[in-house]
């Protein structure tokens, strides 16, 4: 979980910071409280402002959610990136990513659901789903993140898998990783002797999506 820096107060309005405190104050409440725990009163209360002052800078509850949102989007996109460009097998890289993904729910409760429960209001602009975000490696444009967990694949596996697309593989693994993730933050994935952690289960799941893909290609049996 996140430490939270504190207290917010009248200083951070007065010198220009209204908004990144108040995009700070909503992180915080909805990882605490959920989506729904975030009314625009108690952000100006904790920034020590008027509900009015909030308006400046947001035209409602659903602006300051989903300006939560599009920060998370790009934070977990410089951590995919870091994660595919370290070192190791083309292998290992790709599977850091889903580890940096998992690690990411865990650490930024309040960014990562609002990523996935962010609605725009009436006449503001979506921040639109996850996949569709546009995302750098290298300091570069590389797509949108679909496109980047598309490219990190036909990395790792040149010689693709021919009558499997991977395009097909990819939403399988993030399907996979966001499962977790989301079972892991709600306290419902199984625990106990002999069960594989979450970072286990997913290097084992992921593996298991990929060889049963290569297998398909080469021809043989899967068991």
């Amino acid at each position: 979980m996140r430490h939270w820096r504190g207290p917010f107060d009248r200083q951070g309005y007065h010198h220009g910071n209204l908004k990144e405190a108040l995009i700070e104050a909503a992180q915080r409440f909805i990882a605490e409280r959920g989506i729904g725990g975030v009314p625009l009163a108690d952000g100006a209360k904790l920034v020590g402002v008027t509900p009015a002052a909030l308006y400046r800078h947001f035209r409602g509850r659903d602006a300051l959610v989903a300006e939560v949102a599009f920060r998370g989007y790009d934070e977990l996109a410089k951590r995919l990136g870091r994660a595919l460009q370290s070192e190791g097998t083309a292998l290992e890289r790709f599977t850091r990513m889903g580890e940096a993904y998992l690690a990411f729910a865990e650490q930024e409760p309040g960014f990562y659901t609002a990523m996935f429960s962010a609605k725009p209001a009436e006449g503001e602009a979506s921040c639109g789903p996850f996949w569709a975000k546009s995302i750098q490696s290298g300091g570069k444009p590389v797509g949108n993140a679909f496109d980047f967990l598309v490219q990190a694949l036909s990395q790792t596996f040149p010689e693709g898998f021919q009558s499997v697309d991977v395009r097909f593989i990819a939403i399988e693994v993030w399907a996979l990783s966001h499962g977790i993730a989301t079972l892991d933050a709600a306290g419902q994935l199984p625990k106990g002797p002999g069960l594989p952690d979450k970072y286990e289960l997913l290097r084992a799941g992921v593996l298991a999506l990929v060889h049963g893909a290569l297998k398909e290609r080469t021809g043989s049996p899967t068991k």
